[in-house]
């Protein structure tokens, strides 16, 4: 917001805009570029790092589940610290009072929109359950992706798209940090351009739009959680063209059409997915609309 006797914000309050969520600083934060260059690099780092621990750790629950919160815990901490650091405020997008209902909301979502996917694609013949597997399966794809989660949400939604928001706008902000995170999954072994593209949309989009609309990490964190371990960790499926996490509760399998059911990359590539995620995807931005948290291009983002 501009200054209260109605002028212009100055060139310096433009290329420095206040911090979405942090109030007004004790001192000027450091651009936004500088801030994006700094940031992601450290956060994806992090992302490289916890990817083998956790690998390493996954033989067992004992070890899957306590490593992957654990490492989620430190990279959440490492974000704090540098937006502390960088911003010159308290990481309020974390705010602890909201974890546990963020968090549960978020997992509910996931959670539903995953079985109400799997459901059309079964009732489609598209997926058949073979059998059980193991609870053990289900919560070491837990702590697997526990970490997972935290990481993916922290670096494009908190670092990413949070910060291109401050130069481009909510709209922009939304495409580009979803078509990165899309693009960014075609290195997995068996994943597809198509693949990486549904991913974009539907997970990309989609929370970035949660983000928007909460202002909060928790929401998409656990929505992308409760994705990704009903997933692999209960219904047996694959997770972004890869076998991580494929312990489940459920064995199933996959078969029929691929251009219907996502072939190789999984039930994320199905077009099923794209449209289920893209309904909540518009709910998310209407309701980022009606709480005024849609920000115009070269518009500089207010603490709500």
């Amino acid at each position: 917001m501009g200054p209260s006797n109605g002028q212009q914000p100055s060139l310096d309050q433009q290329e420095n805009p206040r911090p979405l969520h942090g109030g007004t600083p004790s001192k000027r934060p450091r651009s936004t570029w500088t801030r994006l260059a700094i940031m992601f690099p450290v956060l994806l780092a992090v992302m490289v790092v916890t990817a083998p621990i956790n690998g390493a750790a996954s033989t067992s629950p004992v070890t899957a589940l306590p490593v992957g919160v654990g490492t989620a815990v430190l990279a959440l901490c490492c974000y704090v610290g540098l937006v502390r650091w960088s911003e010159h405020r308290s990481a309020t997008e974390l705010a602890l009072a909201e974890a546990a209902p963020g968090l549960g909301r978020g997992a509910l979502l996931g959670f539903g929109l995953f079985t109400v996917t799997i459901l059309l694609i079964t009732a489609l013949g598209g997926y058949r359950v073979t059998g059980w597997g193991s609870f053990d399966g289900l919560l070491i794809t837990l702590g697997l992706m526990s970490c997972v989660a935290v990481v993916e949400e922290l670096l494009f939604r908190g670092v990413l798209f949070r910060l291109l928001e401050e130069k481009l706008g909510t709209w922009a902000s939304i495409g580009c940090s979803g078509l990165v995170f899309g693009v960014v999954h075609v290195v997995n072994p068996d994943f597809t351009l198509w693949g990486a593209l549904a991913i974009a949309v539907e997970a990309g989009f989609m929370l970035g739009a949660a983000y928007a609309a909460t202002r909060s990490l928790w929401p998409p964190i656990g929505l992308h959680l409760a994705w990704n371990v009903s997933l692999a960790g209960i219904y047996g499926t694959g997770v972004g063209g890869t076998d991580v996490g494929t312990g489940s509760l459920i064995s199933g399998t996959m078969s029929g059409s691929d251009a219907l059911f996502g072939g190789s990359s999984g039930p994320e590539a199905s077009p099923l997915a794209v449209l289920l995620c893209s309904v909540l995807t518009v709910a998310f931005l209407v309701l980022a609309k009606r709480r005024g948290r849609l920000h115009r291009r070269g518009e500089v983002p207010t603490a709500h």
